[in-house]
C-alpha cells in the first residue's frame, strides 16, 4: 500500500509542477504516513519532482519541544524532507512548544497561512492534503465531541484534552482542511476498519466524514482497513 500511495503522490506533484506551479502539500503524521514518506524518499521516481518547488504544510501537530521524536514534523523530516532538496523557506511546520502556549502557536500558524495566500485570497488552497484516521474516527487533531469540531472562524486552533497523548496539540480546522483540491485519507489496519466504514457511510457525527476535496476525495486503504466498507 505504501508504495502505491507514494507513486500516486509523486505523480500528483509532477502533474502540478508541469503547469509551472508550486505544489502545495499538507502532510499528516502517524505510523502509516512515515512509511509512505519513506517510500517516496526511496523511490527512483522522486527525481522527477523539483523538490524546491514544493510547499509543505501540516494538518496538525503535537505541541512538544522542537525536535521531539513524537512531533509530526520530526517524523516527516526524518523520513522524507531531510532526504530531498527542499527549499527551507517553503517548509512550514507548526510551531513547537517554546513556552509561548498552544493558543499563540495556533495564531502564529494562522498568520503564516494568511501570508502565503495568493493575491485576493485570505488563505491558501492546497493541491493535496493527506489525512490519517484514528480508530475513533478523528482526523488531524479534531476528535469526536471536541469543541474544535465547531470552529469555523479560524484556520488553526489549540487543542486541549486530546484523548490520546499528548493531550495538547495544534490542528487545522475543518474550513481549512476543506481548502484542498484533493483530500487523501491514507489508512491502514483492522483497528481503523469501523471508522472507515462509518465515514464512508456518511456518519454525520464522525470527524472523518467532514473533510472533502474541492475536486476529489480519495480513500487509500489497505485490505484490513477496508473490511467494514458497505457493512455498516
Amino acid at each position: 500500500m505504501a508504495h502505491a500511495v507514494a507513486a500516486r503522490f509523486i505523480t500528483k506533484l509532477v502533474d502540478v509542477q508541469s503547469s509551472g506551479g508550486v505544489a502545495q502539500v499538507v502532510l499528516t503524521g502517524g505510523r502509516v504516513a512515515a512509511v509512505v514518506y519513506r517510500a517516496v524518499a526511496e523511490s527512483p521516481a522522486r527525481s522527477a519532482i523539483d523538490w524546491r518547488r514544493v510547499e509543505f504544510w501540516w494538518g496538525d501537530e503535537r505541541f512538544l519541544p522542537d525536535g521531539d521524536p513524537e512531533r509530526n514534523e520530526t517524523q516527516a523530516r526524518d523520513a522524507l524532507l531531510s532526504r530531498v532538496d527542499v527549499d527551507p523557506d517553503r517548509v512550514h511546520p507548526m510551531p513547537a512548544d517554546s513556552g509561548q502556549g498552544p493558543e499563540a502557536a495556533a495564531e502564529a500558524y494562522a498568520a503564516t497561512l494568511a501570508a502565503a495566500a495568493g493575491s485576493g485570497d485570505d488563505l491558501p488552497t492546497f493541491d493535496v492534503l493527506m489525512l490519517g484516521v484514528g480508530p475513533d474516527g478523528h482526523v488531524a487533531s479534531l476528535f469526536p465531541e471536541h469543541e474544535g469540531l465547531q470552529v469555523e472562524d479560524r484556520p488553526a486552533i489549540a487543542v486541549h484534552g486530546a484523548p490520546k497523548p499528548p493531550p495538547t496539540r495544534i490542528s487545522l480546522t475543518f474550513p481549512m482542511l476543506n481548502r484542498a483540491h484533493e483530500v487523501w485519507f491514507v489508512v491502514s489496519g483492522e483497528d481503523k476498519a469501523k471508522a472507515v466504514g462509518l465515514a464512508l457511510s456518511g456518519a454525520a457525527d464522525l470527524p472523518a466524514s467532514a473533510p472533502k476535496g474541492l475536486d476529489r476525495t480519495l480513500w487509500l486503504v489497505d485490505e484490513a482497513a477496508a473490511q467494514e466498507i458497505n457493512h455498516i
